[in-house]
C-alpha cells in the first residue's frame, strides 16, 4: 500500500523535494511507516530563503493590526481543526491523544493569538535628556529573513512558540520541523493557506538536520537563528552562526530537580509529581527527573508514589485510558533502556518499571517502556547527571537546604526546579539560589506566556516568551534628536 507523502511549504505553494527524495515517518505506537517526509537539501532551503526574502519588504512594511488579522485567522484555522490536529499528532509522536488534544493543539493556538494581539501592544521607549535639549527613542525593526528549529516532543506547540513571534514581528521565516514528528508542521501549512498568509511569509522545509538544519544555520541571508533541541546540536549551532554574527536563541536539554520538604503539601505534591515525571513519557524538557525528599518523608513518599506509577497504565495512545504511550522512535527507546540498564549497573535499585512493555494486537511493534523509579544513586552519577529524556526518574533523600541545593546544582544543566513547601521564606531562599531559569513553587509547567522561558548553563541562550521574544525577533535602533 502507498504511503500519504508529506510535501514542502515554498512560496506559499506546496511541493516536493528538489531530490525527489523521502524518509519514512514511523507511527511509534506500532513501529510502522505510515507516511513519507521530504529528505530535502540545501536546495530546497535555498529556494525557501529566496521566497522569504522576496516576501519580506512587503510583509514588514504591513501594519501591525494587518498582521495580527493575518495571524489571528491562523489560530481560528487550528482551533478550527483540533480533533484532526490532535490525531495526527498522537500518531506522530506517540503520545497519549488526549493530551494532544486538551494541551498541544490548544497551546499552539494560543500562541498566535498570543503574539497577534501582543505585538499591538509592543512599543518603543524613549528618554528626554535635560542637560540638553533632546530626546532619544528606540524603534524596532524586524531582521528579515529568519530560522526556526524546533523539536518533536511537543511538535506543533514548540514549532508555533518560534514561528508566531517572529511573523508578528514582521520577519519572514524559514522553519524545519523534526523529522520525526513532520505531520502537524504539514497540516499548518495549509492552515496557512486557508488563512491568507502571503506566499513566502512563512516557508516549512522538512528533513534531517545535518542537511536541512545546517542548511539554514549556515544561509547568509538568515539573520538570526532559534533552536529547541540537544545541547549537542545546540553547541554546532553555535559553532557556525558566531562567526557569522547572527542572533542566535538556543532552548536546549534539562535535568531538573524536584525538591520536597517535609512540609509539602503530600496530596498535591504528589498528584503533580507523577504528572511532572512521567508526562508525555517524560518527553519534557522541563520533567523533573531527580526527585530530592527531605527524610522525614521519604518512606511515605516512596511507598506512595511507586504505587502510583504502577497504576499508570502503558498503552495505545488512542485508548481512553492510557497514560504513558510509545516513546518517539526505537533508536530514543533503546537509548533509555540503556540508561536503565547502567542505573543498575552504578548500584541503583529499580522501584518500577524498568523494562519495555509490549502491548498486544497490532500495537505489539510499538516503543513502550513502563514508568520507572530508580533509587539508591550517588547524586553524581551519570544516570544523575545526564539527561535521558524518558519515563525514567530517580528519588534521594536529603535533610537540610544547603544539601539538596549542592545536589541540585551539580549538574551541567540549568533549565527548569521545582520546590514543594508551606515555608514562603525557605521557597524565596531556594528560588534565589537554585541555578535554573524557572523554578516553580508548589506547581509546575503552569505557564503565563508574558514570561520569560529559558535555562543557565548547558540549557540555553536567551529567552523566548512575551515580549523577550519579540525584541530578539527584531534588531533596536536608536534615534537622538536635538531641538
Amino acid at each position: 500500500m502507498a504511503l500519504d507523502k508529506i510535501y514542502n511549504y515554498i512560496g506559499g505553494r506546496l511541493a516536493e523535494p528538489s531530490g525527489g527524495n523521502y524518509l519514512d515517518n514511523i507511527n511509534p505506537a506500532t513501529g510502522k511507516a505510515y507516511s513519507r517526509v521530504p529528505a530535502s537539501d540545501a536546495r530546497d532551503i535555498q529556494d525557501a530563503v529566496m521566497a522569504a526574502k522576496q516576501a519580506s519588504k512587503a510583509w514588514s512594511q504591513r501594519s501591525v493590526d494587518e498582521r495580527s488579522e493575518v495571524l489571528l485567522r491562523i489560530a481560528e484555522g487550528i482551533e478550527a481543526r483540533l480533533d484532526d490536529l490532535a490525531e495526527i499528532e498522537s500518531i506522530d509522536n506517540g503520545k497519549p491523544l488526549k493530551l494532544a488534544k486538551s494541551v498541544d493543539i490548544p497551546r499552539a493556538a494560543k500562541n498566535f493569538r498570543f503574539y497577534a494581539t501582543a505585538i499591538l501592544h509592543y512599543g518603543s521607549t524613549s528618554y528626554e535628556m535635560v542637560e540638553q535639549p533632546a530626546i532619544n527613542y528606540t524603534l524596532r525593526r524586524p531582521l528579515g529573513v529568519v530560522g526556526c528549529i524546533s523539536p518533536w516532543n511537543l511538535p506543533l506547540y514548540l514549532f508555533t512558540w518560534k514561528i508566531a513571534p517572529a511573523l508578528a514581528a514582521g520577519n519572514t521565516v524559514v522553519a524545519k520541523p523534526s523529522e520525526l514528528t513532520p505531520m502537524s508542521a504539514y497540516r499548518l501549512s495549509e492552515i496557512c493557506m486557508e488563512a491568507g498568509l502571503p506566499p513566502g511569509v512563512l516557508n516549512i522545509v522538512h528533513g534531517l538536520g545535518p542537511e536541512v538544519g545546517g542548511a539554514i544555520t549556515s544561509h547568509p541571508e538568515v539573520k538570526a537563528i532559534s533552536f529547541t533541541g540537544g545541547t549537542k546540536t545546540g553547541a554546532e549551532i553555535a559553532r557556525v552562526v558566531a562567526p557569522k554574527f547572527k542572533k542566535l536563541s538556543l532552548e536546549l536539554g534539562g535535568k531538573n530537580p524536584n525538591i520536597i520538604f517535609d512540609d509539602a503539601p503530600f496530596d498535591d505534591m504528589m498528584r503533580m509529581t507523577l504528572h511532572s515525571s512521567f508526562a508525555n513519557q517524560g518527553q519534557i524538557c522541563l520533567c523533573g527527573s531527580r526527585i530530592f525528599i527531605q527524610s522525614g518523608i521519604y518512606d511515605k513518599f516512596k511507598e506512595t508514589f511507586v504505587k502510583g506509577a504502577k497504576r499508570l497504565k502503558v498503552g495505545p495512545p488512542a485508548d481512553k485510558d492510557t497514560k504513558i504511550g510509545a516513546v518517539v522512535s526505537e533508536a530514543h527507546m533503546n537509548k533509555i533502556l540503556s540508561y536503565i540498564h547502567l542505573a543498575e549497573e552504578e548500584g541503583g535499585t529499580i522501584l518500577a518499571g524498568g523494562q519495555r512493555v509490549i502491548v498486544p494486537g497490532e500495537y505489539c511493534g510499538g516503543y513502550y517502556i513502563a514508568p520507572t523509579i530508580i533509587e539508591g544513586l550517588q547524586y553524581h552519577c551519570r544516570t544523575n547527571q545526564e539527561e535521558i529524556f524518558g519515563p525514567v526518574v530517580t528519588i534521594t533523600p536529603f535533610d537540610t537546604e544547603e544539601e539538596v541545593l549542592e545536589m541540585a546544582n551539580s549538574v551541567r544543566y540549568g533549565l527548569s526546579a521545582t520546590v514543594w513547601t508551606k515555608d514562603v521564606s525557605r521557597a524565596h531562599r531556594m528560588a534565589a539560589r537554585l541555578e535554573a531559569g524557572i523554578v516553580w513553587v508548589n506547581t509546575w509547567l503552569l505557564r503565563d506566556l508574558r514570561t520569560p522561558f529559558g535555562g543557565v548553563k548547558d540549557s540555553g541562550l536567551g529567552r523566548e516568551g512575551g515580549f523577550d521574544a519579540l525584541d530578539f525577533f527584531t534588531e533596536p535602533k536608536n534615534v537622538c534628536i536635538k531641538y
